[in-house]
């Protein structure tokens, strides 16, 4: 017996599986968006040598178990070498990144056209931006996250082209204006 194609496999309700696939994943996109705000605030209240005695704080007992830890140690020398200016630019992208998240995921998921091109075109330069990034220093975290906002972006093509087919009026004949 033949297989229905994936994207039209109902889930018992209106919603095909992409659908759903697709909510979830700008929910979470979202989410990650309202994170990097929170981060971001983080940064523009705290200063650097408070972020040091925080990482210095929270790592303090895995690098007594294990004084090699990579991420423990990572975080420590990061925070160590963050001065003001850096901070401050850390603080600035992750507000801008998050409010732009937060505002391009809320209207696509209420439907609202404009937002999807807006959505493509963001994410595909963020992507190109982590490319960049992952050219100049590997690591597996932006590598899931580039993955992750590619395949964001061609659901979201694929949403984009079945609003818009909603949203146009079919033609019922000919135009009775002369």
């Amino acid at each position: 017996m033949k297989q229905p194609p994936l994207d039209s496999v109902s889930t018992g309700s209106d919603h095909t599986l992409l659908d759903r696939t697709f909510r979830v994943s700008l929910l979470l996109k979202g989410l990650n968006g309202v994170l990097e705000l929170v981060g971001g605030l983080a940064l523009l209240l705290v200063g650097p040598g408070q972020l040091h005695a925080i990482a210095t704080a929270l790592t303090h007992r895995e690098l007594m178990e294990d004084p090699g830890d990579f991420l423990a140690n990572t975080l420590v020398r990061l925070a160590s070498r963050l001065d003001l200016s850096a901070q401050l630019f850390a603080a600035i992208y992750l507000l801008v990144h998050g409010v732009v998240k937060v505002v391009l995921v809320l209207a696509v998921l209420r439907d609202r056209l404009w937002a999807y091109p807006w959505l493509i075109a963001t994410l595909i330069a963020f992507i190109g931006y982590q490319t960049f990034e992952l050219f100049r220093s590997f690591g597996w975290g932006l590598l899931l996250l580039t993955a992750f906002d590619i395949f964001i972006v061609v659901l979201t093509f694929r949403e984009y082209g079945l609003h818009k087919q909603r949203v146009e009026v079919p033609d019922t004949g000919p135009d009775p204006s002369p």
